[in-house]
């Protein structure tokens, strides 16, 4: 499996590599992961958004055309926008699965109503215009966002845990039955608020794990 981060920072890298390596424990199938070698530490914008497709496409075929790469069964794009995924499932002869995509798709499962939460406002647009594509009309909450910005977050995960679980809560009380944590960079919240518990969570990356063993 690839396992591409659009974001240039290899912690995340390194973060949701270790998700992943765990969700495809004993299946046969190993991990490669790789961080685009330009761009924003952290998307935190639809204009960010958009470049950073063009890096995964550019990154993704130069790994593809490697000799590690002919051995790549699925590549997942692990930036909650999902960028660059739909050009590269046209473009490549295998499953290209989105964090964003599989989050939705497993959240609204069954007809659930859902919603997000994220650390990021400047991309509620992006996050809402991906409910509709991979969801059924009237299952979308809507995306509640922290107090706090992205950046301020990222350096305090005690406050990014307690902000995302506020924003996960509110999501809860207006009708979601599911929440995602709508942020590759949140993996680490992510699973910590699904392990507590107070709402069903929809953790980004298992989910794409999970949706990469249905589609293999």
């Amino acid at each position: 499996m690839l396992l591409i981060n659009p974001n240039t920072n290899e912690d995340t890298t390194s973060l949701m590599a270790t998700l992943a390596e765990g969700e495809f424990a004993g299946s046969g199938f190993g991990l490669l992961a790789v961080t685009v070698p330009s761009g924003p530490r952290m998307i935190v914008d639809s204009r960010a958004l958009t470049e950073a497709g063009e890096q995964v496409r550019r990154t993704v075929h130069e790994v593809l055309a490697s000799e590690q790469g002919a051995r790549v069964a699925a590549v997942i794009v692990a930036a909650f926008g999902d960028p660059g995924r739909s050009t590269l499932a046209r473009e490549i002869g295998i499953p290209v699965v989105g964090i964003g995509q599989a989050s939705i798709l497993a959240a609204a499962r069954g007809g659930r109503r859902f919603g997000m939460a994220t650390t990021t406002p400047r991309l509620v647009p992006s996050l809402e215009r991906l409910a509709h594509e991979h969801a059924e009309a009237g299952l979308f909450c809507g995306v509640e966002t922290t107090a706090s910005g992205p950046v301020q977050l990222a350096s305090d995960p005690e406050a990014q845990f307690a902000e995302l679980q506020s924003a996960a809560l509110r999501s809860w009380a207006a009708g979601a039955r599911a929440v995602i944590i709508a942020g590759g960079p949140l993996s680490e919240s992510a699973r910590r608020l699904a392990a507590g518990g107070a709402v069903e969570i929809i953790e980004p990356i298992p989910s794409a794990c999970a949706l990469i063993r249905e589609l293999l």
